[in-house]
């Protein structure tokens, strides 16, 4: 009997009889299969070596005879070939409870244990468990490179091209773990093009510009940060989560420990006069409130509000003419730029910076270990007489 629309409709089960396949006189291994209680199910039987396998193709209801029989005839084509549909249906089974917001968790727990950076753990997490929610009910093995470049195009519309290259990377990375624990074969991301390539900033303040920066930066918290960053040309986070334990006023120092650089290794600050007296002035003010582990902000964190604050700084710089675009990153950028111009060498500048670059990648970085303390004091006080001497000279 050929198992057709017309046929199936026929088909009972005899008396006393529970369950009973009838196989396809046209297709050997394909069949239906009736129990009692009137389920129906399209079947495949075949054999590998000695053994006999059967694989459900789906009910009557959801798949009609056409359709079951093309199934059958591909799954017999595998076993031809030498496959097992049954075994790659367990697998496909398998894959599908292992889907991507599975694994991101287990991801992220495992670069927690690694220790990754605070602040680099913070971003990964909110790129896995935001901007790639909506693929989190797929499975790992199913997210095409069609998913992932229109999920790409989203972010970059609702969050920036910046933020969807780097939920690009973070999703890339991912992937790259999985396939080396055995979860992935592929990386969909691959091949997916980046929302605009990112250009690196060159931005240095000229003299007449950090004149009106220092000048224009006001009191409080933001002003006196401000000042720091042009004096010491550190990074804005460091700075900001600047606590007292760090600081040896008397001996002119700021120590950071390695929990508290980008590149986790301690460093220490020259701290010069211009810096002294800054902090000098705001340990003053903030001991005539509660005194606070932090030098800057308010209640248990460093300071906040820097959009806020720096809108209104850019507000009074337009005001006195300073009207081209720039960062506060660019005071760091500025700060090397000028050590350089009064004649510091560039490894001394990159100390200063605390960078592990240049002359001290690599091999290299292994084996020079000095931390150059007198070269860097000596830029760092140079690089303040010389802004000393801008800012006083356009009073």
């Amino acid at each position: 009997m050929k198992l057709n629309r017309v046929n199936v409709e026929r088909l009972a089960l005899p008396a006393g009889v529970n369950d009973r396949i009838i196989f396809d006189d046209g297709l050997p291994g394909f069949g239906l299969r009736i129990r009692d209680g009137g389920k129906r199910t399209w079947i495949v039987q075949y054999r590998v070596g000695a053994k006999q396998r059967r694989v459900t193709l789906g009910t009557v209801k959801t798949l009609n005879a056409d359709e079951a029989r093309k199934r059958a005839r591909n799954a017999l084509s595998k076993v031809h070939l030498g496959h097992d549909p049954q075994i790659e249906k367990g697998e496909t089974r398998t894959q599908s409870v292992i889907t991507l917001a599975a694994i991101a968790e287990r991801y992220l727990e495992e670069r927690a244990a690694n220790r990754l950076k605070p602040k680099t753990l913070a971003e990964v997490t909110r790129s896995l468990r935001d901007h790639w929610k909506p693929l989190h009910r797929l499975p790992l093995a199913k997210v095409a490179r069609v998913n992932v470049a229109g999920e790409l195009g989203r972010i970059a519309k609702e969050h920036g091209p910046i933020a969807a290259n780097r939920s690009r990377a973070y999703l890339s990375t991912l992937y790259a773990w999985a396939i080396g624990e055995g979860l992935a074969d592929a990386n969909p991301v691959v091949g997916t093009n980046k929302s605009g390539e990112e250009v690196s900033r060159d931005r240095v303040l000229d003299d007449g510009e950090l004149r009106l920066v220092w000048s224009c930066a006001g009191d409080g918290d933001y002003g006196a940060i401000v000042r720091l960053l042009i004096l010491l040309g550190q990074r804005r986070e460091e700075v900001a989560a600047m606590r007292w334990s760090e600081l040896d006023l008397d001996k002119r120092l700021w120590r950071l420990g390695g929990e508290r650089t980008k590149n986790a290794l301690p460093h220490d600050v020259h701290l010069p006069d211009a810096a002294i007296d800054i902090l000098t002035l705001h340990g003053r003010r903030a001991a005539r409130s509660k005194q606070r582990s932090l030098v800057f902000g308010e209640g248990v964190g460093p300071f906040q509000g820097w959009s806020n604050a720096k809108t209104a700084l850019d507000k009074r710089l337009q005001a006195a003419s300073m009207v081209a675009p720039w960062r506060l990153h660019d005071l760091r950028r500025t700060a090397a730029t000028g050590m350089a111009d009064l004649g510091v060498q560039p490894h001394v500048v990159e100390a200063v910076l605390n960078h592990v670059s240049g002359h001290k990648a690599g091999v290299a970085g292994v084996y020079n270990r000095s931390s150059y303390a007198a070269d860097k004091s000596a830029a760092l006080t140079l690089w303040a007489s010389h802004v000393t001497t801008l800012v006083e000279g356009g009073r």
